[in-house]
């Protein structure tokens, strides 16, 4: 399906999407500084596509061909397939900087495990952690990412309370969340699950409760533990202690099977994205099969063909093109969901069949906070701005979110309201290390004399009399992510999302 060429010149990789190859592009990497929230609006403001050199590595029959296939495509039609791939594309290479940062690049500072090993995490995120957008702070996260090219993997969970929520997420290259294992899926009880790639045929082996298919050779494993104070973590750490992961064939006693080549994984980082985003997609599509919704779109992508090559007009559309995406996004993102209150409340993730080939979904979902869960699973009720439209602002006004008296929402496992920085959408540094209040907080927070409980969301100490109730807010824009676990289904619930019978508070400005 694709093949990337070398070109000859620094951060710079000419892509041919027409043909199949086992070929792995390269690059040179400057100072590390990617970041994935952002990702999407570094890449068109200086989106540079291929150089002049002489020297690339295709022959002058195929030069020829594509030249003549390039000039084919008008100046519109150049624009449109750029505004359509990257829009297709962006979760794709959002995920492949994710892989790279945690699994690949042991220098980037943010380095997990390699492939096929687990990395649990005896913490909650910090404003420290800034490779995943909209990061998690409710739950110790552990980190796989499996390499499925030559066998599958059999993933053991052991025996977890029913009073204590955990989830494993099996998230693939294409963002799709193909899987579940944990409370509510699953049940506590321990078990072995089996990850295959796309290409799988074997049987499934005596023992295995469950075999899920990811759509790409390479797969995330997310999973997550709920801590219900800092004194439970040793009880997590048991508990993270029980997940297992190995190979298939060490799994059932046999010998492995033949190693799969080395890949040479292309550095990445924000400023190469600029220069170089057609080209990671290229690479990451390597491994991952066409679903025929994916026909047209790699089609499309197809016909732009080797972008050096393109003129100086088609390269000027297919900037325009990336910048129209961009803002495609940013208006899904603003309009695409239900406004209740303020709040935008829908349902972003998924499985391929919850996409179904609407692009525009799944980029607005990686670009909102990538790796998110399916709405059974989680919903997440998001804001920047009060109910009127006003964006929300930290260093111009303080702000409250008040839930009524028995108004709280309503889940089966525990909610919780993070706080982000509006431009970053990563968590703040603060004074108290305080990044969210959530439900299993109550018992040590004040009520109200009505029984109603209320948040006191500005940038400075409310007081000591409020500060069991304070969740600390950036001197600039603020955007605030409510999160429930596990959402219960009878009323009062936000399901289905959009239409539920339970509705969000609006965030109050404190005059």
């Amino acid at each position: 399906m694709v093949e990337i060429i070398a070109a000859g010149c620094a951060n710079t990789l000419t892509v041919s999407l027409g043909r199949q190859s086992t070929k792995k592009g390269t690059m040179r990497t400057t100072k590390r500084t990617f970041i994935s929230a952002a990702l999407a609006g570094a890449i068109a403001t200086t989106l540079l596509i291929g150089c002049n050199k002489k020297g690339d590595a295709i022959s002058s029959a195929e030069q020829a061909d594509k030249k003549a296939s390039i000039a084919a495509l008008g100046i519109a039609e150049t624009k449109a397939i750029a505004e359509e791939g990257f829009i297709y594309g962006l979760p794709i290479v959002m995920n492949y900087a994710v892989m790279n940062e945690f699994c690949v690049d042991k220098n980037s500072g943010q380095y997990k495990a390699p492939f096929n090993q687990i990395n649990n995490e005896a913490r909650v995120f910090t404003y420290k952690d800034t490779s995943i957008p909209t990061p998690n702070s409710d739950t110790p996260y552990s980190i796989l990412w499996t390499d499925l090219r030559a066998e599958p993997i059999v993933l053991s969970v052991p025996t977890v309370e029913k009073s204590r929520y955990y989830s494993v997420m099996l998230c693939d290259g294409n963002t799709y969340n193909y899987g579940y294992i944990g409370s509510r899926a699953t049940g506590g009880e321990a078990g072995d699950y089996m990850m295959v790639g796309p290409d799988w045929t074997g049987a499934t082996p005596p023992g295995i409760k469950k075999v899920f298919r990811s759509s790409t050779q390479f797969s995330a494993v997310a999973y997550r533990t709920q801590l219900f104070n800092p004194e439970d973590m040793p009880n997590v750490v048991k508990i993270q202690a029980g997940y297992k992961v190995q190979p298939l064939s060490q799994y059932l006693k046999q010998p492995a099977p033949p190693a799969t080549p080395a890949v040479n994984f292309p550095k990445i980082n924000k400023e190469m994205v600029k220069t170089g985003f057609f080209d990671y997609l290229a690479f990451a599509l390597q491994f991952a099969p066409a679903e025929p919704q994916e026909k047209e779109i790699r089609g499309k992508l197809a016909r732009l063909g080797d972008l050096a090559a393109l003129s100086q007009e088609q390269k000027a559309a297919v900037m325009a093109g990336v910048k129209e995406g961009e803002a495609k996004i940013k208006q899904y993102l603003e309009s695409g969901q239900k406004n209740i209150n303020g709040w935008k409340v829908g349902s972003l993730f998924g499985d391929s069949a919850f996409y179904n080939g609407d692009w525009l979904k799944r980029a607005a979902a990686a670009q909102a906070g990538i790796y998110g869960n399916d709405a059974a699973e989680a919903m997440y009720p998001m804001t920047k701005t009060l109910a009127n439209g006003e964006p929300l602002d930290g260093s111009k006004h303080n702000y409250t979110l008040t839930f009524a008296a028995g108004q709280f929402p309503p889940v089966n496992a525990f909610w919780s309201v993070t706080m982000y920085d509006g431009k970053s959408q990563l968590l703040i540094k603060n004074p108290i290390n305080r990044y969210l209040i959530n439900s299993p907080m109550l018992p040590n927070m004040k009520k109200n004399p009505d029984g109603s409980l209320t948040l006191y969301i500005q940038k400075d100490n409310p007081g000591a009399d409020k500060e069991s109730n304070w969740l600390p807010a950036p001197d600039g824009p603020i955007y605030l992510v409510m999160r429930l676990y596990w959402p219960k289904t009878e009323a009062p619930s936000i399901l289905p999302p959009g239409e539920g019978s339970w509705k969000p508070p609006g965030i109050v400005k404190v005059n």
